[in-house]
């Protein structure tokens, strides 16, 4: 269970783009639970049942454990064995019908038209690593993907004159996303003038190459990310999935249908991308404020 509780966090932090504080506050919940199914004779979450689940959150209450504390537990197990059985670690679901709130309800910041502005000029022009980090901002806010699709991605998988990317998803789904004039002119600029620069082996695919020549990890684009995000100084808890939720807040301000968002994004429910729509409700809520004479 210890190393899937600790590739759950690492999904926390580099896919969801949560806080370290909020990483912890998972980790510890999680922990409880694992010591819990220690004393009971269970080492392998996969034999976990829903009647385990239920004895663990009673002897919490019964220890004096607070309301807020026991729903915020059962929230974190819930996210978590969620997240093992849609990766395809778990066949089953031990929280499946285990009454909690919203999953993932509190969404990270998401950038204003200016703030990107900001981001995707930070890289400084005329180096390999600044021609590309520039390609990989725009892209980034291009596409909405994830880090690991980003970091993903393979030399073959982009169509530059076409514009557009064939992104490999969850379950090896495939889904293909337009790619906006500025990404492209940025991702020529690196294939041309940056990526030679690091010397990749004739056989390394990677689109995006680290300074020792190989493709870049998830790791690695989520510190360039959050690099940039500190050098201009934007004030907000910035990720690669910022830079994902940016983009799906600006398509829906704009217009866009919710189910052509759900599509590039690569949500199997729309369920799951109607979250932005609380986005897109602040805005308007925002506005009416501003402009109403009666607000």
């Amino acid at each position: 269970m210890n190393i899937a509780i600790e590739r759950f966090l690492d999904h926390l932090t580099f896919e969801r783009g949560l806080s370290i504080n909020t990483r912890e506050a998972y980790r510890n919940d999680l922990e409880a639970l694992q010591d819990y199914l220690t004393n009971a004779g269970i080492a392998d979450h996969a034999a976990v049942e829903r009647e385990h689940i239920l004895e663990f959150l009673t002897s919490e209450d019964q220890r004096g454990l607070a309301p807020a504390s026991l729903s915020r537990r059962l929230v974190a197990i819930k996210v978590f064995f969620t997240y093992e059985q849609e990766e395809g670690h778990l066949d089953h679901n031990p929280t499946t019908h285990l009454e909690t709130p919203i999953l993932w309800q509190t969404l990270p910041d998401w950038l204003t038209h200016e703030e990107v502005e900001q981001l995707l000029t930070s890289p400084v022009g005329g180096t390999r690593e600044g021609t590309r980090d520039r390609a990989i901002l725009e892209l980034f806010y291009a596409t909405g993907m994830r880090v690991s699709e980003l970091a993903g991605l393979q030399l073959d998988q982009i169509f530059l004159d076409e514009a557009y990317v064939r992104v490999i998803g969850k379950g090896d789904k495939v889904r293909v996303i337009p790619v906006g004039s500025s990404a492209v002119e940025a991702v020529r600029h690196y294939l041309a003038e940056g990526r030679p620069l690091f010397k990749p082996d004739i056989t390394e695919h990677s689109l995006f190459i680290s300074r020792v020549g190989r493709g870049l990890s998830r790791v690695g684009v989520w510190r360039i990310v959050t690099r940039h995000a500190r050098r201009t100084g934007i004030e907000k808890h910035l990720t690669p999935h910022t830079l994902r939720h940016s983009f799906a807040s600006h398509l829906l301000e704009n217009g866009a249908p919710l189910r052509v968002i759900q599509e590039m994004l690569g949500h199997a429910d729309v369920a799951t991308t109607q979250v932005y729509t609380h986005v897109d409700q602040k805005r308007l809520l925002s506005l009416h404020r501003q402009f109403h004479p009666r607000a």
